[in-house]
């Protein structure tokens, strides 16, 4: 089993999917990546059980084979290189891997690539074509208010809802929740599922926003295909909860302002907030927003005004600032709206503006109770 690439284009491929690879697995086999020759095709794979992704590249071949390669060996070989290209010989007895360049050659040993865990075939009962911009804006509009929390698995991921007149990502860790909802795609029927971390994380990487994706899945996996790549990742099981009980229905006072100065100003107070709370106060009388902070064991703390747009009863109302400062930080409007009706009660953050008219964003974060 020979075969000769591009150092550079194999690197490439790589590293694209070497993100999957796990640090502490307790299968050895799990640290290669591996290699199946077809024909001229490289097909490469690298898996942690949960998650795969495989890729594919064209090379020149004589023989079908395949092989298990030390993922951190190649790569590091391979990051060493200039472009250049790079002849892989494999003895099939011993699995010896022979890599020879232009000034030298390098040695490893593989493993059966048998002893590689097989992809399951799914029978997939649904599938919906989407954008790679849409798939990305979902991802990072919802992937930093996932929850950590081992101990509720459904809050750990994503969770997405078709239906026949939009789509729908929700992510949540009880502290903050976002909402995004596009309409601009046809789905024939309802359908509902949550996508782990990891594999959003991977997409995030790998999605340059102008490609087609597939996604096709059932009860328990779903597999995402663009370009020459293919992510296949197992389903969180669980039952969402209900989130749309926790959006308040009526918030009379609302609050517009500049984001970008808001999320300056933010980020200064919140410096000196106490660092276990990370509290906040705004105070929102007439047309003028003050925030504070202060940290009492230290005795640090810090007072800004803005000028903004109100239009409710004035309000004083507290705030993790880390979690404004995440949802200030991904959301693209150059104005935003702060929508309130007491100060235990959530708060509604969305957009002024939108460049994609058949986007929706909302994001809601719980107040922290404030400290006299």
């Amino acid at each position: 089993m020979n075969f000769v690439t591009s150092s550079s284009v194999l690197l490439s491929h790589l590293q694209r999917i070497s993100g999957v690879l796990s640090t502490n697995t307790k299968m050895p086999i799990l640290d290669n990546f591996l290699f199946s020759i077809q024909g001229n095709t490289l097909t490469v794979s690298a898996t942690d059980l949960e998650t795969t992704m495989i890729t594919h590249l064209e090379v020149q071949s004589e023989k079908d084979g395949k092989i298990a390669i030390p993922a951190k060996l190649i790569l590091e070989i391979l990051k060493s290189l200039p472009d250049q290209p790079c002849t892989f010989r494999i003895n099939e007895e011993n699995f010896a891997t022979e890599i020879t360049y232009d000034n030298g050659k390098s040695k490893m040993v593989g493993y059966n690539g048998n002893e590689f865990p097989k992809l399951p075939e799914h029978n997939y009962t649904s599938s919906i074509g989407l954008t790679g911009s849409l798939l990305s804006s979902a991802i990072n509009r919802t992937l930093f208010a996932i929850g950590n929390d081992e101990m509720r698995p459904v809050m750990t991921g994503v969770y997405c809802h078709f239906s026949p007149d939009d789509i729908t990502f929700v992510a949540t860790d009880a502290h903050k929740l976002v909402r995004y909802t596009r309409k601009d795609i046809d789905t024939k029927s309802s359908s509902a599922f949550i996508l782990p971390k990891k594999p959003l994380n991977l997409l995030k990487l790998n999605l340059k926003g102008d490609e087609s994706v597939t996604l096709s899945y059932n009860e328990s996996n779903a597999t995402f295909t663009f370009n020459d790549m293919i992510l296949v990742c197992r389903l969180v099981d669980g039952k969402y909860p209900t989130y749309e009980a926790v959006i308040p229905k009526e918030n009379p006072n609302v609050l517009t302002i500049d984001r970008q100065q808001f999320l300056s100003s933010l980020k200064r107070v919140a410096i000196f907030s106490n660092k276990t709370t990370h509290q906040v106060k705004l105070k929102i009388v007439g047309s003028e927003l003050q925030l504070s902070a202060e940290d009492i064991d230290f005795s640090n703390e810090a007072n800004e005004r803005i000028t903004c747009s109100y239009h409710g009863e004035d309000i004083e109302i507290g705030f993790n600032s880390r979690f404004l400062i995440e949802m200030l930080s991904n959301i693209e409007s150059d104005n935003v709206n702060l929508a309130m009706s007491q100060p235990s009660r959530a708060g509604l953050l969305t957009p002024v503006e939108t460049s994609e008219p058949n986007e929706d964003i909302l994001m809601l974060v719980m107040p922290v109770m404030l400290t006299r």
